[in-house]
């Protein structure tokens, strides 16, 4: 299956900015407004608010209406999450589908907006994976240029564009209560690790799927949400965790429940984005979170090792919970070149 990707806004455009997962606004406001001009000074598109987008625990009925009134809304022409959650899921029944499909529109989120991504992929509807205003349009400092290109890209240049490895990331938190904080400091990235890259004669592009690991999981359990699996045949994978750090025991389990689903074996190729490692709540020493990140990968390789032991798999892509972030196609074409070991995005 090949969703159709929506129409690239122009500027000057009205760009919804909702909250259809955690009303982070409501808690943050200086750091949302910071996100609001960045969209009009950096994109030179115009945001607009809806009612949800800064009420804390707003039914998921009320976070429903916003969204259908967004793409209802003829001047609108691109729709930003602030943030993610953990109960998005309880939005998707809420939605009708033909208000989606009467005016297809960018839609730009990740992490809980995993379902919403899932919910329009199995609509027809492309998207992309990335770009939650809170977190990288108001990143204290500037938005990195990684983010910025990749999402000039999916919202006007359109293109290819190659995801090459960033040489440093950070994945440790800033104090959101002031709009000025500052992002940590850098480290050197772990880099890519293909797994059946240049020893392979392989080169596939497809349209791509996934997220968020535990989000997809609770569609999975939800099942409603899931198509069948022929549907994923020949499309990338992507693959992500989140800042609960599931533990590597736990991501075999959910991929092994994947794999009985018949879901692994339709991927011929996997981008892993680089494991965040540490949060706030519970921080790790670096050597732990070195050793987090090649428990993950080795729990991915086994699960698959059973399900698809040919599938191509690259590790450390940066499109999750790290920063910077590439911003993806979600149901547009993925190229992974294994003799080249390169990863080109077609906007």
């Amino acid at each position: 299956m090949s969703p159709h990707m929506p129409p690239k806004p122009r500027p000057g455009d009205r760009v919804a900015v909702l909250s259809p997962a955690f009303a982070a606004p409501g808690l943050f406001p200086e750091r949302h407004e910071q996100a609001l001009r960045r969209i009009r000074d950096e994109l030179g598109l115009d945001p607009v608010e809806f009612p949800t987008t800064r009420q804390l625990g707003a039914p998921a009925a009320d976070r429903a209406a916003d969204l259908m009134a967004a793409w209802a809304d003829p001047t609108i022409r691109a729709v930003f999450a602030t943030i993610g959650g953990d109960d998005q899921i309880t939005v998707l029944p809420h939605l009708d589908p033909a208000v989606f499909r009467a005016d297809p529109k960018p839609f730009f989120g990740f992490s809980d907006n995993t379902n919403l991504l899932n919910w329009l992929w199995g609509h027809g509807l492309g998207a992309y994976h990335g770009g939650s205003t809170m977190m990288h349009l108001a990143r204290g400092g500037g938005i990195q240029a990684v983010h910025l290109a990749s999402l000039r890209a999916a919202l006007f240049d359109g293109g290819d564009l190659v995801i090459a490895p960033v040489p440093a990331f950070s994945e440790e938190e800033t104090d959101w209560a002031s709009a000025s904080a500052m992002t940590p400091p850098l480290v050197p990235s772990p880099g890519h690790f293909w797994h059946l890259g240049s020893r392979s004669e392989s080169v596939v592009t497809g349209p791509s799927w996934g997220g968020n690991l535990e989000i997809l999981h609770w569609n999975l359990a939800a099942d409603r949400w899931i198509r069948p699996v022929e549907d994923y045949a020949g499309c990338v994978l992507l693959l992500e965790t989140s800042e609960e750090m599931p533990p590597g025991e736990e991501v075999f389990r959910m991929l092994r429940n994947f794999g009985e689903r018949g879901l692994l074996r339709q991927f011929p190729a996997v981008l892993v984005g680089t494991a965040k490692a540490t949060v706030f709540t519970s921080p790790r020493p670096v050597a732990e979170r070195r050793q987090y990140r090649d428990e993950q990968r080795e729990a991915i390789l086994r699960a698959f090792a059973v399900y698809h032991p040919s599938a191509m798999i690259v590790f450390g892509v940066d499109f999750g919970h790290t920063d910077p972030q590439y911003v993806l196609p979600y149901g547009g074409r993925i190229t992974v070149d294994g003799p080249a070991e390169k990863i080109t995005a077609h906007f």
